[in-house]
C-alpha cells in the first residue's frame, strides 16, 4: 500500500522531455521504407505481464514525435494495474477499483485519454479483462489501431477489448462519438502543454459533469513549474488525491505521482482497504 507523500506539483523539476522517455530495453529497432518513398524509425518493443503470463508488444515510431513512443508515466500505470492483479489488498488501484467490481458485474469500462502508442489500455484490457477505449489525435490512430491489432490474441485470451477512436481535447463532438458510458478515465504523461490544460479539463468536464460516479486516474511526472497551474485549475472542479508516488528515476528529485480526481459533490464511495 502507498505511503502518503507531498504533492509533487508542489516541487520544480526541469527536465528534457526525450531524456525522460521510457528507456528502450527490450526493443528492436528497424528503419522501414513506406509506400511514398519515406523512410522512417521503427521500435518494436515487447512488454512483460508477468501477472497474466503474458507480453504486449508495442511498436513505437520515435521519428513520427513524443505521442508515438512511451513514457515513464505509462510504465507506472502498467506495474499499479500489475500489483493489483497478484495483491489487489495491497495496491494503491483498489480503492478506485473495488467500487466498481461489486456494481452491477459485467466488464470495466474504461477510457483511456492521450493514448500514445496504447501501452495503458492493452494493458489494462488484458489484466482486467476490461473494455476499454483508446483515443488521442486523428494522426495517432494509425499506429495506436497497429498496437491494438498486434496484441489480437492476447487481448481475446483475458476477455478484454480495445476499441480505438479519435477525441481531440475539448472537442464536444468527438466526445459525444466517443460517448459516456465509462466507469473510469485513465491517462499517463498528458499535462505537458500549456495550452492544452483547458481542452484537458473541458474534456473532463464533458465526460465526468453528467457522471458522478466516474472516476479520473492519471499517472503523471512533474517537469516544469508551470505544472502546477494545471492542478489549481483542476481543484477548482475536482477533489484531487495522491495515490501512489514512484521513486525517482536517475537525476531527477521527485518520480511518477498518481492522482485520483472525484467530481466535487461526487457520490462515489471509495472502499477502505482495511
Amino acid at each position: 500500500m502507498a505511503t502518503p507523500q507531498r504533492q509533487p506539483d508542489e516541487e520544480e523539476d526541469e527536465m528534457d522531455l526525450i531524456k525522460i522517455l521510457l528507456p528502450d530495453n527490450h526493443g528492436n529497432g528497424l528503419t522501414v521504407r513506406l509506400a511514398n518513398g519515406v523512410e522512417r524509425q521503427q521500435v518494436l518493443q515487447q512488454y512483460d505481464l508477468p501477472s497474466i503470463k503474458s507480453m504486449v508488444v508495442i511498436r513505437q515510431l520515435p521519428s513520427q514525435g513524443l505521442s508515438f513512443q512511451l513514457w515513464p508515466a505509462a510504465n507506472t500505470l502498467v506495474s499499479l494495474l500489475e500489483q493489483h492483479h497478484r495483491q489487489p489488498e495491497n495496491s494503491p488501484l483498489s480503492q478506485t477499483l473495488a467500487a466498481f467490481s461489486k456494481s452491477g458485474g459485467g466488464h470495466l469500462k474504461v477510457l483511456e485519454l492521450g493514448s500514445g502508442t496504447g501501452l495503458v489500455g492493452i494493458a489494462a484490457a488484458a489484466i482486467l479483462g476490461a473494455n476499454v477505449t483508446v483515443t488521442d489525435l486523428p494522426h495517432v490512430i494509425t499506429n495506436l489501431q497497429f498496437n491494438v491489432d498486434a496484441n489480437a490474441g492476447l487481448l481475446t485470451l483475458h476477455g478484454g477489448t480495445v476499441h480505438v477512436a479519435a477525441l481531440r481535447w475539448g472537442d464536444t463532438g468527438d466526445v459525444e462519438a466517443v460517448g459516456r458510458e465509462f466507469d473510469i478515465v485513465v491517462a499517463s504523461d498528458v499535462v505537458y502543454h500549456e495550452h492544452l490544460f483547458e481542452p484537458l479539463l473541458q474534456t473532463l468536464r464533458l465526460l465526468m459533469g453528467l457522471d458522478e460516479k466516474m472516476v479520473f486516474v492519471m499517472a503523471h511526472l512533474r517537469r516544469w513549474k508551470k505544472d502546477s497551474v494545471f492542478f489549481k485549475r483542476a481543484r477548482k472542479l475536482f477533489d484531487v488525491e495522491v495515490i501512489h508516488v514512484d521513486k525517482p528515476q536517475v537525476g531527477s528529485r521527485i518520480g511518477v505521482a498518481v492522482y485520483r480526481f472525484l467530481l466535487k459533490g461526487s457520490k462515489v464511495v471509495v472502499v477502505d482497504k482495511k
